[in-house]
């Protein structure tokens, strides 16, 4: 699963609201098709591998994926059944921030039909509204 090598801070401020459109990552790069974000959210590092396997099971062979989103946000927990108080939870998995517009997965060497149905069962791995963009619109 994806997680920083390392970090400055062991458990950041949450910041629960996600305010905005993206500032950056809202263009495809790098393939032909993308699959884009529609609602500000915290998507975790499993959602973010359910998909990428969900994707390249799709693909077979064929075609390359890039993942445009990282998880480098540590999501603090208490343990089951702990008082308040106590200070701030241990850190329990890693989320990426995700704002409306962000490009999430873009893959090329596929006909666009094989690419809105990999991008597809990706997206039923997401917990947000996405949309499928081609390079050419």
């Amino acid at each position: 699963m994806l997680m920083p090598k390392r970090v400055k801070y062991r458990k950041p401020h949450s910041h629960p609201r996600i305010k905005g459109v993206t500032k950056r990552g809202a263009e495809i790069a790098f393939g032909e098709y993308a699959l884009k974000a529609l609602e500000p959210k915290w998507i975790t590092a499993r959602q973010i591998e359910a998909s990428r396997v969900a994707i390249t099971r799709y693909m077979k062979k064929g075609g390359k994926l890039w993942i445009r989103i990282f998880p480098d946000k540590a999501i603090t927990k208490h343990p089951a059944e702990t008082r308040m108080g106590k200070g701030k939870g241990a850190p329990d998995h890693w989320a990426a921030v995700v704002k409306p517009g962000r490009i999430l997965f873009e893959v090329e060497g596929l006909t666009e039909d094989l690419a809105k149905q990999a991008l597809g069962l990706a997206s039923y791995k997401l917990p947000i509204r996405t949309k499928f963009v081609s390079r050419h619109n």
